[in-house]
């Protein structure tokens, strides 16, 4: 995982098996440091409250947080990883 900045966006990209996910380094719940937490397989967890939110969708798996986060579709061009933002 990586964090990038995308203008004022703070994004978390993540490659796993060979595709690439990027969603939005803020969780819903308190605008914390999400992409900051552990992630276990498709999924990645808030370090603050534990919440937890699906890599692909950014739905919000478990409480407290009850809000996804965004995400943002991945192509890879002439070896460059973009993101559209």
């Amino acid at each position: 995982m990586k964090i990038v900045q995308a203008g004022s966006l703070f994004l978390g990209v993540y490659r796993i098996d060979g595709q690439l996910y990027a969603l939005e380094d803020r969780c819903s719940h308190d605008d914390g440091p999400l992409c900051e937490g552990d992630r276990d397989g498709l999924t990645v967890e808030c370090p603050r409250h534990g919440a937890t939110f699906d890599l692909r969708t950014g739905d919000a798996l478990s409480l407290p947080a009850t809000v996804g986060v965004e995400t943002f579709p991945v192509t890879v061009r002439d070896g460059d990883i973009l993101i559209e933002t």
